[in-house]
């Protein structure tokens, strides 16, 4: 008879880890809901799928190539490909029944049919925060997104990272006031300037027609760059009197004020008049993070202000701010460069290992355990000592309990330190006194 075994394989960009890399992967994800938390975001969760005619509301673009749509009997359905357009209809659905500003946090999954690439993938973890306002939302609020980029990033083991902020209003202002209206592809141009160099960008804009002067004084405003307040009195000594432009220019010295109040040093938070992020989407302050000692890495979290979350749902005006940091996209570039490395292959701290038929003492005892707080487990199966250990060893758990007839007679316990290779006799006191610190 014909064994029919299919070959185990996963759809290409769909991501799974082996058990170190998960808890790796666990530990900065719970790492960023703590500090999500501790900034007063509460969580949110909202379905993978939605309706399509919810999703696509926007329509056109990319978006619509890449999202995965599908039918079942009468309802047309599509897989969320980001958690802002979801948060947009479920505010817009519950406005009634939220506190505005409205403050949330969701970390899940989405999905984009992206061509297959290494380092891109088709599912995905987002972890997102917005604060969104009813009507309004103080200016405030975009400096305490700094601060939360801050204490994530140290927390995950960052040191050297710098927080780019930009402001849209700066930009629409500074192209209004030299004449240029189709400002989303210079936009586009200067968002090169890192690849192609300033010769490049000057070219590709004057293919553009940009005229020279014009082409002078936009070379002169992406070369501003230094001190927070020497950029900030820069900008105001360019001498122009576009409205939007001076909007935006007190903005950022408010934000600027404010992120200083929050206590983010000087050397995580940088001015930068180059970036061009969200064109068609963000409206007031942009912010995009870089690793210092690993900038072709790229964005490690972005997001900005915007006008109006929920405009195709409501016709109440929501602005908000946000970010979000693309996790598996960073884990698996984190782990690439090897600035981070997968460690033991389990979470208990001790396994207890009976030596004999009498199971029940090693369970009492791991129960113990258990109570303050040790995560413990019982090896059942049966085998030479040699073989336990080496399982122990190979899943990396630190300690490893020992229990035979003269451990119940005693009442102490054989603990071995599988780090160092020793063991001895300890009371149950002791065991939890060592494995707590």
């Amino acid at each position: 008879m014909e064994n029919n075994i299919v070959k185990p394989s996963t759809l290409p960009g769909f991501l799974e880890f082996l058990p170190a890399d998960q808890i790796l992967f666990n530990n900065m994800l719970d790492t960023i809901r703590k500090n999500y938390e501790n900034f007063g975001f509460i969580p949110q969760e909202t379905p993978i799928l939605e309706k399509s005619e919810v999703l696509l509301a926007k329509g056109g673009g990319d978006t619509e190539k890449q999202i995965y749509r599908f039918t079942k009997g009468d309802t047309d359905m599509s897989m969320r490909f980001d958690l802002t357009v979801p948060l947009a209809r479920y505010v817009a659905q519950n406005m009634n029944e939220l506190n505005f500003p409205y403050r949330r946090y969701q970390i899940g999954k989405v999905y984009r049919g992206e061509r297959n690439q290494r380092g891109r993938f088709r599912e995905f973890y987002q972890c997102d925060i917005d604060i969104i306002g009813n009507g309004k939302l103080s200016i405030i609020n975009d400096a305490e997104i700094p601060a939360v980029i801050y204490s994530t990033f140290k927390d995950l083991g960052f040191d050297a990272f710098e927080i780019n902020i930009n402001n849209r209003k700066i930009l629409n202002g500074f192209f209004n006031a030299v004449g240029i209206e189709d400002k989303t592809e210079v936009l586009r141009t200067i968002d090169k300037l890192d690849k192609i160099g300033i010769e490049g960008v000057r070219k590709e804009l004057k293919d553009r027609g940009i005229s020279e002067e014009q082409l002078s004084r936009i070379e002169e405003f992406i070369k501003l760059d230094g001190a927070t307040d020497k950029v900030i009195e820069d900008l105001k000594n360019l001498d122009i009197t576009e409205e939007e432009f001076l909007e935006g220019i007190a903005e950022m010295e408010k934000v600027v004020m404010y992120i200083r109040d929050f206590k983010v040093p000087e050397e995580n938070f940088k001015l930068n008049l180059k970036i061009a992020r969200g064109l068609d989407y963000y409206t007031g302050t942009v912010y995009e993070t870089i690793l210092k000692d690993y900038p072709s890495i790229g964005s490690v979290c972005s997001g900005g202000r915007y006008d109006n979350l929920a405009g195709y749902y409501t016709k109440q005006k929501l602005p908000g701010v946000g970010i979000s940091i693309g996790l598996s996209r960073l884990f698996y570039q984190l782990k690439e460069a090897k600035i981070i490395e997968a460690g033991a292959s389990t979470l208990t701290e001790v396994m207890i290992v009976p030596m004999d038929e009498n199971i029940s003492y090693s369970i009492s005892t791991a129960n113990k355990l258990k109570g303050k707080g040790i995560i413990a487990q019982v090896y059942f199966e049966e085998g030479k000592l040699a073989k336990k250990l080496n399982y122990a060893n190979k899943l990396g758990i630190p300690y490893v309990i020992i229990i035979g007839s003269e451990e119940r007679e005693s009442g102490k316990l054989t603990l071995k330190d599988m780090a160092k290779g020793d063991q001895k006799s300890c009371s149950i006191e002791e065991v939890i006194k060592l494995i707590k610190g």
